[in-house]
């Protein structure tokens, strides 16, 4: 396919051939991987209608996301020129050092491997908790009974939100996380709801701030409050920021990973019964799901020097977006992308590492977390279900493109 002598249909007055004008079009929401395959195939680089080239192949995708040329303080501008100004507070992740090394190293202890290992217990808890529900429900929407409640309930717990809260802050949440989405692509509706929900999330977190510090307790905000009343290593500014960001992408990616994996499984009955006969897969399993159906299908990058990629020369403060879920399915990159295999990670044979978690120094810092609640998951649904069945054959689907994930998951569980 040659995009560059395609028609083109104009939006917004840039010529955008039918293919990418497409691919982030809700509708296609359910299947944007033919359409990642067409671009793939047609070529490396491929210009978007907000004015970034878009990257689809694993090779490039890695270069750009593993290279501290390529700096990640520039997605504010790049894609949400109407953010009105100062209104989202600083946030490490999009920042670069030494400023991202400061405010990253400051709540990376909540996240360490020791940290996470330590909450194994309470996971397991509160998945056994959503399993029973869920059992006795039979029928029921798996994205509101439990791909939410899991990582909003352990986000919350570690960094202090009260459980009476959590109902609101997922409310701002969803909010924001759509508007990780490209301006360009965002309805009034969507910019006008981040819009009110940014400066009501701030005043939230900013009363929780000046609460802790009044009465700390044993959680990340405290941890936080008391660095910031230090005076030299943290601003209050930098504390709502890094609350807020803890909070959209502590829970609104694993819900949609667990939400994606579990659908990938049920459409894939032969891959859940191989877990159930060999659970000792479910660690590694989740990798393969990530590289399957990505809850991140985009990253933005600017170039901090003149660099080539894709066969292209980038000029410095030039963007360019690593369509991750794109390269996951790189067949240059993975045999047989296109089809779910739980063993892929499994042994030691040699495999592309997935980009789901990005790569470099903005490597996802809940990575372990999120990987420990969907494995506790997947336990759970091998040992406690007998059959699982979709309720829908097209289950709906967010707007969102960046965080991308189901509306609704309605199954049937038998215990």
């Amino acid at each position: 396919m040659d995009l560059a002598t395609t028609p083109a249909r104009t939006r917004n007055d840039a010529a955008v051939p039918p293919l990418l004008d497409e691919l982030f079009e809700p509708a296609n929401r359910a299947d944007p991987y033919s359409r990642y395959r067409a671009l793939r195939d047609a070529g490396p680089l491929h210009m978007s209608a907000f004015g970034l080239h878009l990257a689809t192949r694993y090779t490039d995708c890695v270069t750009i996301l593993q290279s501290a040329d390529w700096g990640h303080d520039k997605e504010a501008e790049q894609l949400h020129p109407t953010i009105p100004a100062a209104a989202f507070p600083d946030t490490f992740l999009w920042m670069e050092p030494p400023d991202h090394t400061r405010l990253r190293g400051l709540v990376t202890k909540g996240f360490t491997a020791r940290r996470v290992a330590e909450l194994r217990p309470r996971i397991t808890e509160l998945v056994d908790s959503l399993f029973d529900a869920a059992l006795d429900a039979g029928e029921f929407d798996l994205i509101e009974m439990m791909a939410y409640p899991l990582p909003l309930t352990v986000i919350c717990e570690i960094l202090g939100v009260p459980t009476g809260d959590h109902p609101l802050v997922q409310k701002w949440s969803q909010a924001l996380a759509r508007a990780f989405d490209p301006d360009f692509y965002l309805t009034t509706e969507a910019l006008a709801a981040r819009n009110e929900a940014l400066p009501e999330f701030a005043a939230y977190f900013r009363a929780l701030v000046d609460e802790r510090r009044r009465s700390p307790g044993d959680d990340l905000i405290s941890s936080l409050a008391a660095v910031e009343e230090q005076g030299d290593r943290l601003t209050a500014d930098e504390v709502l920021g890094t609350c807020i960001t803890l909070i959209i992408a502590g829970h609104e990616t694993t819900v949609n990973l667990v939400g994606n994996g579990s659908l990938a499984l049920l459409r894939n009955t032969d891959q859940l019964e191989l877990l159930r006969g060999r659970p000792e897969l479910i660690p590694r399993a989740v990798d393969e799901l990530l590289r399957y159906d990505s809850p991140i299908h985009l990253n933005t990058r600017a170039a901090k020097r003149e660099l080539v990629v894709g066969g292209r020369t980038f000029a410095p403060g030039e963007g360019v977006v690593a369509l991750i879920a794109c390269a996951n399915r790189d067949p240059d990159a993975y045999v047989e992308p296109d089809r779910l295999d739980v063993t892929r990670f499994f042994g030691e044979r040699p495999v592309s590492r997935h980009l789901s978690f990005s790569l470099g120094h903005h490597y996802c810092l809940g990575a372990p977390l999120a990987l420990l609640e969907m494995e506790i998951f997947l336990s759970a649904l091998v040992r406690r279900v007998r059959s699982a069945e979709l309720l829908s054959a097209d289950p709906p689907y967010k707007p969102n493109i960046l965080i991308r994930g189901l509306t609704r998951l309605p199954v049937r569980f038998t215990a």
